[in-house]
């Protein structure tokens, strides 16, 4: 049988390093919204050097989340820790609980919301790590000021919006 082959090392020490980061559960948010939505970075790419980002986001019940999106250049995981998330897979939407995961490729059309009454916990995984915090920081603000620096913004955070309104989009 026949294993796929390691990445080349990016380590050459023989001794390893002290280097490991620890980050404690009682942490405050990065992010706190007025609607009760919480993101913390749990592993940035300016941390991961790029490898990939890792967020923690707390979703308050009957939150919208993202529309129907695609990433040029980053694939992007979920994993629902608490509660009932809804995912959209480019197909249909379905209810993700505790232990659930979806993988969505480079390309791939997604979305999530909060159709509940409880609030929902989820990790979120991009790879690889684009320096997307300033994404969840200002999207609100910039959505707000539409146009073309909106449309802009957009574009530099890999964030491509597609019309679902009438169902899935026949690619």
């Amino acid at each position: 049988m026949s294993y796929p082959e390691y990445p080349e090392p990016r380590y050459l020490g023989k001794e390893g390093e002290i280097n490991a980061v620890f980050r404690p559960a009682d942490t405050p948010p990065d992010i706190s919204s007025e609607s009760g939505n919480r993101t913390s970075y749990l592993a940035t790419h300016a941390r991961t050097g790029g490898e990939y980002g890792l967020y923690r986001v707390d979703l308050a019940p009957r939150s919208p989340g993202p529309s129907t999106h695609f990433h040029r250049a980053i694939s992007e995981s979920f994993f629902v820790l608490d509660g009932e998330l809804s995912l959209f897979n480019g197909e249909r939407w379905t209810s993700g609980h505790p232990g659930d995961f979806l993988y969505v490729p480079v390309g791939g059309l997604h979305a999530f919301r909060n159709d509940s009454d409880a609030p929902v916990t989820m990790l979120l995984l991009f790879v690889p790590g684009a320096p997307r915090e300033e994404y969840f920081e200002r999207v609100g603000e910039m959505a707000r000021k539409g146009g073309k620096e909106f449309a802009d913004f957009l574009v530099r955070h890999d964030s491509f919006f597609v019309d679902t309104e009438n169902g899935p989009v026949k690619t």
